[in-house]
């Protein structure tokens, strides 16, 4: 089925040209960096993990966001996702793909991942992320492409391919929640070190990920034949998801916030004070968290007033500004703030470089790419069959 991929319109090819163009640039960037080193980065030893693993936590959870359409399908046989599921297989397959592009551009030496695979340690958490991200490739990857085949030949989908699909369910909860651990595992870390960031990055996955999916729905049926929602009921069903998802991220967002700040244990509250008021002088995070704050409260009343979810242009700014606001949260601000006061309680500021920024655009390219071709792919086999 690849071979549809290799056939388009005028603009499918303009399109695919420029993300190679941007892949090219951004290649050359990572080889300054792997030539001189992540110095070239706006990395320190202060803060040790920057734009890179940023994208990498945001990413897993759209990833993970896949479920919000497989488990009502194939659990609940809610019909109306019937179309989309494999729209939301196939954006999970270039995710986690980016997910591990950017562990991997994180690393100074990138041939020392094959340390994890060559030397396990089961006691450390990496190791099972590592596990988790695998395996839900793969799941995705077979689950998707098994179906669509199924579906162009006209037959049912195997026996064998169900079981994989339940697996798939608390498999796309695990790689999100073993991600959750990475950082709540890490007493130094105060920011991190909560019972409630596992609980967090599901709720923010489940907002942001289907948000992306509805509209990447809206772009599939604007430049082709294929309608992902022609009774409009699946895309209103995955506003409610993604609208009840985000209200649960705020809500323990807020929670955060109230134990930081009643309790007033200085190691706790100083990330939140730094990252909303400044500290020592520094408020370069200050306008990036509250333009974050300001976006989701007015992407959950988008999503919330029937006037304003029901119009397809309001609707939009709605999930565009919840998007936006989780890729504040968990694209930049978690991971930095993290590393911000350091141990010796001063504030070392970070700030991306032109280099990583070539990257990280590199980096997002190449999941674009193959979001394109995968529902290039996914979307002549539609066309194909409803002719």
């Amino acid at each position: 089925m690849l071979e549809k991929a290799l056939s388009g319109s005028k603009r499918y090819w303009i399109w695919v040209t420029l993300l190679l163009a941007i892949i090219a640039v951004g290649f050359v960037a990572y080889m300054n960096q792997f030539n001189n080193g992540l110095g070239v980065t706006g990395m320190s030893r202060d803060v040790s993990w920057g734009l890179y693993i940023a994208q990498f936590t945001f990413l897993v959870g759209v990833a993970a966001s896949a479920v919000m359409l497989v488990l009502p399908y194939y659990l609940h046989d809610f019909k109306k996702f019937g179309k989309m599921v494999i729209l939301g297989e196939f954006l999970a397959i270039p995710a986690v793909i980016m997910c591990m592009l950017f562990i991997v551009v994180d690393l100074g030496q990138p041939m020392r991942i094959m340390n994890v695979i060559l030397h396990p340690s089961p006691h450390s958490v990496m190791f099972y992320d590592m596990i988790v991200l695998c395996g839900y490739l793969l799941i995705n990857l077979v689950v998707g492409w098994t179906t669509l085949g199924a579906e162009r030949k006209g037959a049912p989908s195997p026996k064998w391919v169900k079981p994989i699909i339940y697996l798939s369910i608390p498999w796309a909860v695990s790689i999100h929640t073993v991600t959750a651990f990475l950082y709540a595992g890490l007493p130094g870390r105060h920011l991190w070190l909560s019972a409630i960031m596992a609980a967090r990055f599901l709720a923010s996955a489940f907002a942001a990920g289907p948000a992306i999916l509805i509209l990447l729905c809206f772009i599939v049926k604007k430049v082709s034949k294929f309608d992902p929602d022609p009774g409009v009921g699946a895309i209103q069903s995955l506003v409610k998801i993604v609208r009840y998802a985000m209200i649960a991220n705020v809500f323990f967002y807020i929670l955060e916030l109230f134990t930081a700040f009643y309790s007033n244990i200085p190691e706790y509250s100083a990330p939140l004070r730094y990252i909303f008021f400044g500290m020592d002088g520094h408020y370069s995070l200050v306008p990036i968290m509250w333009t974050a704050v300001v976006l989701a409260f007015l992407g959950i009343a988008m999503l919330v007033f029937p006037s304003t979810r029901m119009n397809k242009a309001t609707l939009i700014i709605g999930l565009l500004s919840i998007i936006i606001a989780n890729w504040i949260d968990k694209g930049m601000i978690l991971i930095v703030a993290g590393f911000v006061p350091n141990s010796f309680e001063r504030v070392i500021e970070y700030a991306p470089t032109l280099n990583e920024i070539l990257v990280t655009l590199a980096v997002y390219s190449i999941g674009m790419l193959l979001v394109t071709i995968l529902y290039k792919v996914a979307i002549s086999v539609r066309e194909e069959k409803a002719n």
